[in-house]
């Protein structure tokens, strides 16, 4: 082989194994592409494809209903459709039909009642990626009407289904403890926003997929998982008391133009709430009628009686009381002497009554509302003492009730509270609570001194195969933060429970009094402060009531709270005890718990209360005319055209429908006593047109309300006597 030949082979080989070398480069190239294509690419390419050529319909669970403790249904799930998009099967049907999205959307958008715009908007809709999408919804919660016209179309792909719309059969009744949900059935709010992942079941899946030989069948089944529905949820909110709230909250909303009322009813020995209302309210089935921002929304649906925090005022004394009682501090026969202030510091703290309530022993302060006296306790108890008791009746936490939005209110740490801090703390300011809060230290009081968990839920069931409604949980079982502790003693708790009884049968409570029924209860003026200031604001106040009946053994305890009254008329004693008295009555003809007297008396007791006018002097029709005014009747004495004299006296505190005797003659002379009422509380506007009917005069020392008059009610003086009354800004009582 010559020199030439072997350089020629030389080079061809080395050229085929650059080839060779080069080909196996590339082609272990392919194979380890191929390699992570398969292997670490693939579930991503797989779930492209799934996106790209699969219909995925999510089908929702129905949801649970919502039911009062009676099985009355407050929120239930309807039968609606929904439409769906399997575009895959659209675009074949289109294609095969010659025709384009431009000539179905107008038929999809007039059975539905849809823009056509929007319909197409849906139809070219693509994935994020930009490539052509699946599937897609097109409608939700449409009528069945909507719903045949869709099918009558009978356009592959554009599937019918069922679907379910939130309803509320009461509207506006209960609205801030059910809440609301949004488009896709989610909780937002209430009942509705607490127990979402009870209500809301587990949703199913329909995946459908696009087969080109399968004209006559769009799309076929590749995978289906059937939806669990959500489980009931049982309220303890009994449905009838909860109406007895809603009306009198109604009723007090309007009587007084607040700006708000809540009101609430409780067991007391197992914190269930049996009725909590708020005026004004909301309709969960249109929860955004009348607003326009989510501020306005987040205000109008925000649920008072958990979410919002104020200063007690006088209610509070109760937790000052039992403490001074639990540290053997203070006994019955204790003296307290009211002059109608107490110097502390270098300030001087006034009584609601600035004449002062002179001595008064421990259950008198009670009965009075006196700032002076539990000042004084107060000053027992020390900041220490007195803040022992308030964390026991857990103020400045949260309770633990099974409603969102649970505020914590303030409560001063006891190394921070000044001797100023301790005096106004006795007496209901300076620390802020919930009204929930509060009533589930009250229940603490009605219950033997035990504290338990307030709550909403009875119990979480459902209805099995054989239509029976099994229980999975009670509140106990489910919730994590039940909890019942006792926190005072049986005995101290039973005998505070008395002394309050006495607050309502002779005391500033009064106006809550029913005849034959032991009622216990506080009430409340608490001037409200400005955020913005830290001062207190003029003319706004909060009037509170709570209480609990029967005393020897509560069935029901009530709360009433009334935002920012008219400020002519917010003293608590005359406008949130009235509204107490009603509802316990109401509940008590329900629960049919008996009085011990008459009915005849209770139904008596539970008539408004009216003072008699002085009618001497008037010819006969129009004395007539105004007892009937009144809604008094009346008797007359005499053949004579005038009245001279008249059974009872005027000033008397007479009752709807009582008999006022009237005596008639001829002369002009006519007997001048009246009696002086008690006008406690009146405005000087009310107070100067109860005395003109009666012929007195009046005069007025301060601003205010009635906190004191110089002659006592009840004290009979000639007509034109001059009577001064002391006006003060009622606060506390």
């Amino acid at each position: 082989m010559n020199k030439k030949d072997y350089r020629d082979r030389v080079i061809i080989k080395r050229r085929m194994l650059i080839t060779m070398g080069v080909l196996s480069v590339l082609f272990f190239s392919l194979i380890l592409r191929l390699f992570y294509v398969m292997v670490f690419e693939s579930n991503k390419l797989k779930a492209l494809a799934i996106e790209q050529w699969t219909s995925e319909v999510k089908i929702d669970g129905r949801r649970g209903s919502i039911l009062d403790r009676n099985g009355k249904e407050l929120a239930i799930s309807a039968n609606v459709y929904r439409v769906d998009l399997a575009m895959n099967t659209i675009r074949s049907y289109v294609k095969k039909n010659n025709i384009s999205f431009e000539i179905i959307a107008p038929k999809l958008a007039n059975a539905l009642e849809m823009d056509t715009a929007k319909v197409l908007q849906e139809l070219y809709k693509t994935l994020p990626s930009g490539k052509e999408r699946g599937s897609g919804t097109l409608a939700r919660r449409i009528d069945k009407e909507k719903a045949d016209r869709v099918r009558e179309l009978k356009i592959n792909g554009v599937l019918v289904s069922p679907d379910t719309e939130r309803y509320y059969p009461e509207n506006n009744f209960l609205a801030h403890v059910l809440g609301t949900t949004n488009s896709d059935g989610e909780g937002l709010a209430g009942i509705e926003l607490q127990y979402n992942s009870v209500l809301k079941g587990t949703p199913g899946l329909r995946i459908t997929e696009t087969d080109r030989r399968s004209d006559e069948m769009p799309y076929t089944i590749s995978d289906f998982t059937k939806p669990m529905d959500g489980k009931d949820v049982v309220l303890t909110i009994d449905a009838t008391i909860q109406a007895f709230a809603e009306k009198a909250a109604e009723q007090a909303l309007n009587d007084n133009k607040a700006k708000a009322v809540s009101i609430m009813v409780m067991d007391p020995k197992t914190g269930e709430i049996l009725a909590m209302a708020n005026k004004p309210d909301f309709n969960p089935n249109k929860p955004r009628e009348g607003v326009t921002t989510v501020e306005e929304m987040s205000k109008l649906w925000r649920n008072r009686i958990v979410s919002d925090t104020y200063e007690p005022g006088s209610i509070f004394k109760v937790f000052t009381a039992i403490a001074a009682m639990e540290k053997g501090l203070v006994s019955e026969t204790d003296t307290f002497v009211c002059t109608g202030s107490k110097k502390v510091a270098n300030r001087t703290i006034h009584c609601w009554k600035r004449t002062g309530h002179g001595a008064q022993n421990f259950v008198e302060i009670l009965e009075n509302s006196c700032n002076v006296g539990f000042m004084e306790l107060g000053e027992r108890l020390q900041a220490a003492g007195l803040n022992e008791y308030i964390y026991k009746f857990g103020f400045g936490k949260k309770t633990g009730i099974d409603l969102p939005g649970e505020a914590t209110g303030i409560v001063k740490k006891t190394e921070k509270i000044t001797t100023v801090d301790l005096a106004t703390i006795s007496f209901g300011q300076s620390n802020t609570v919930s009204p929930i809060q509060y009533m589930a230290a009250f229940n603490a009081i009605a219950n033997d001194g035990i504290w338990v968990t307030p709550h909403i839920l009875k119990a979480i069931t459902h209805v099995d195969e054989q239509n029976n409604v099994v229980v999975n949980e009670t509140f106990e079982t489910y919730s994590e933060n039940y909890v019942t502790k006792q926190i005072v003693s049986k005995e101290q708790a039973n005998l505070l429970s008395t002394y309050l009884e006495k607050v309502v049968s002779e005391g500033g409570g009064k106006n809550a009094f029913i005849d034959g029924y032991h009622i216990g209860g506080k009430t409340g003026t608490a001037q409200k402060v400005n955020p913005d200031t830290g001062t207190y604001a003029a003319g706004k106040y909060v009037a509170s009531f709570a209480g609990m009946a029967p005393v020897d053994d509560p069935k029901v305890t009530v709360f009433i709270s009334i935002d920012e009254p008219d400020p002519s008329k917010y003293y608590a004693g005359q406008i949130a005890a009235p509204v107490a008295k009603q509802v316990f009555y109401d509940i008590f003809n329900y629960l049919s718990i008996k009085g011990d007297v008459a009915i005849e008396d209770t139904l008596r007791s539970m008539k408004k209360d009216v003072i008699v006018p002085n009618l001497r002097g008037m010819k006969k029709s129009e004395a007539i005319k105004a007892l009937k005014e009144l809604k008094l009747t009346y008797e007359i004495d005499g053949d004579g055209e005038v009245i001279v004299d008249m059974t009872p006296k005027p000033g008397y505190t007479e009752k709807e429908g009582d008999k006022i005797i009237l005596y008639t003659g001829s002369s002009g002379n006519y007997n001048k006593e009246v009696v002086v009422p008690d006008l406690k509380g009146y405005s000087k506007d009310s107070a100067q047109e109860v005395l003109n009917s009666l012929g007195l005069e009046a005069e007025y020392m301060g601003e205010g309300l009635v906190a004191g008059q110089s002659v006592r009610p009840g004290e009979t003086v000639s007509k034109g006597t001059k009577v001064i009354f002391e006006l003060d800004i009622l606060g506390g009582d």
